[in-house]
Formats: structure tokens, sequence, C-alpha cells
């Protein structure tokens, strides 16, 4: 079964740096925080980098889709945005335990998750967990990772969670914390950890740990102490 360390940092650092950014990375990992989640993309070369949004506009000095542009002028137009490649590299010698979230763009689903899971066989140690809101990509990514663990991720539980679930073989369940408790007794009689995002307040967070939750994702994991992480 995945072990989750409690206090997960979203996004990189959460509140305490640019999302998905190499400097969140150092910046939990200065914190004491143990582990980290941040999204993946593919450029329109195929380039794997960390990028939430389908276009560069809010979260960059770049702009356009990110499946329209080459790496090469993403990285141009903003050095900070890392790829894969490198905030691995910063997980490894961190000592950070990572939730690789794929997040392909419209379209590009099985082909993000083919690329990304063929990347993480050849490089990735699996200390962590890979995820998706996408059966597809999750699915893709899954056909080069047969023994990593995956997380579905939902807003709320679905009806057929538990199919999505077998078809992945995925190892736990990542939800929106407003609709977890609904979905915790369901998830405990299926013997499968779930976690939460996004918790921002320790008062969310213990209500959530007492119903069973294994993990939270939190942009301000300043509100717990290393030890606590």
């Amino acid at each position: 079964m995945i072990r989750y360390p409690r206090i997960v940092a979203h996004r990189c650092g959460g509140a305490l740096a640019m999302e998905n950014s190499r400097a969140g990375l150092e910046a939990a990992a200065r914190l004491g925080c143990r582990a980290v989640e941040f999204d993946v993309m593919l450029t329109a070369d195929r380039v794997p980098i960390l990028m939430h949004d389908e276009t560069l506009d809010r979260s960059t000095r770049c702009r356009g889709r990110v499946a329209e542009l080459a790496f090469a002028a993403i990285r141009a137009g903003d050095p900070a945005v890392p790829t894969l490649a490198e905030a691995m590299a910063d997980c490894r010698r961190l000592g950070l335990w990572t939730n690789v979230e794929l997040k392909p763009a419209a379209g590009h689903e099985e082909e993000t998750g083919a690329v990304v899971g063929a990347w993480l066989a050849a490089h990735w140690d699996g200390k962590g967990v890979v995820s998706s809101f996408s059966e597809k990509s999750a699915l893709a990514a899954r056909c080069a990772l047969p023994d990593a663990a995956f997380a579905m991720l939902f807003e709320a539980l679905p009806a057929d969670w538990q199919v999505v679930c077998a078809r992945l073989d995925a190892a736990a369940v990542h939800l929106d914390a407003g609709h977890a408790p609904a979905a915790a007794a369901r998830l405990a009689a299926a013997g499968l950890p779930w976690a939460c995002y996004t918790v921002n307040t320790r008062a969310e967070a213990e209500r959530l740990f007492a119903l069973g939750c294994a993990a939270v994702f939190t942009d301000r994991p300043d509100l717990w102490r290393a030890e606590e992480m």
C-alpha cells in the first residue's frame, strides 16, 4: 500500500513561491516539507514542463498556448519555466517525495501520458505517485510504468469510481476536500488510501485526518512544523 507524507506542498511550494517552479521546490525543502506535487504538460515539441494552465499567460512572462509553442520559445520568454527533468533532479537532490500530476492540454491526453510515462520509466526512482484527472492520460502512462503507484483524481467521487480505479490499478484516490467527507466511508470500505486538495487551514486538515485522509495538498505548508510533515 502506498504511504503518503501527511503534508504535500501544492504546485511545488504552495504560496511560498511561484507555482510549479524550482524556487518552490527549494522553499518547500527549506521549510521541512517531505513531499511536493506539481503539474506536467507537453510543449509543441513534446517536452514535459511544469505547467497547470493550457495557456502560459497567468503564471509566466510568456503568452500563448503551451501545446502550440516549442520549448525553446517558452524558455526564451521565461527562463524560470522548468522541465520535468529539472524538477525531478531537484526532488532527488532535496529528498522530496513527488506527486507528478499529468495535466494534458485538450486533445493531448494519451500523448501526454505516454511521453511523461516513458520519461519517468527511464529516470524516476518511483518515490511518490502519478495522478491525473484524465483517465486516458493515466492509462497511457501506466503502460510505461507497470509497477508505479497511480492515483485517480476526482473533484467528487463518481458513481463508477471503483471501475475507473480498477482499470488503472490505482493505489489511491485524490479528491477535492469539500467533497471528501461524503466519500470517506466508501473509500475506507474499499481499502483505498485517499488524499485531499487544496487544504489551507490546520483545522480543515485535522477534520480530514480524523475521517481517515492520508494526506493533504496545501498552499500553506508553513502552517505545519517539519516534524509534523
